[in-house]
């Protein structure tokens, strides 16, 4: 690959608008939710089954329901999704606040990461 192509491959991964927002994890078996907010949601749905297929994931309810349901035992979403302008600006406390508001609206539900 030339320089000039890996130069703009890079200015378009830098300047991409990845989706953020509030993702969730539901068991269907039980309707406990698990809200955590997302500054790329489809990376942080990969890493979080990945995560969770290794037995690895820091929540011990979640990671206990997952090793018993399984993929098929869970219903992923995103249930608030943030809308923003600029991809180089932090949007954490924006973030946050749309969880805090889905946590407060769902009395099953609680954080991912604590």
């Amino acid at each position: 690959m030339d320089i000039k192509r890996k130069k703009d491959l890079l200015e378009i991964y830098k300047n991409r608008h990845p989706e953020m927002g509030v993702i969730s994890y539901r068991c269907r078996e039980t309707g406990e939710a698990f809200l955590g907010i997302s500054k790329d949601t489809k990376s942080d749905f990969n890493s979080i089954n990945m995560k969770l297929k290794a037995k690895l994931h820091p929540n011990k309810r979640l990671q206990e329901l997952w090793n018993k349901y399984g993929l098929d035992g869970f219903e992923r979403s995103v249930i608030k999704v943030l809308k923003y302008d600029d991809p180089h600006e932090d949007h954490t406390e924006k973030l946050e606040s749309l969880r805090e508001q889905c946590l407060a609206a769902d009395p099953n539900a609680r954080r991912i990461w604590r």
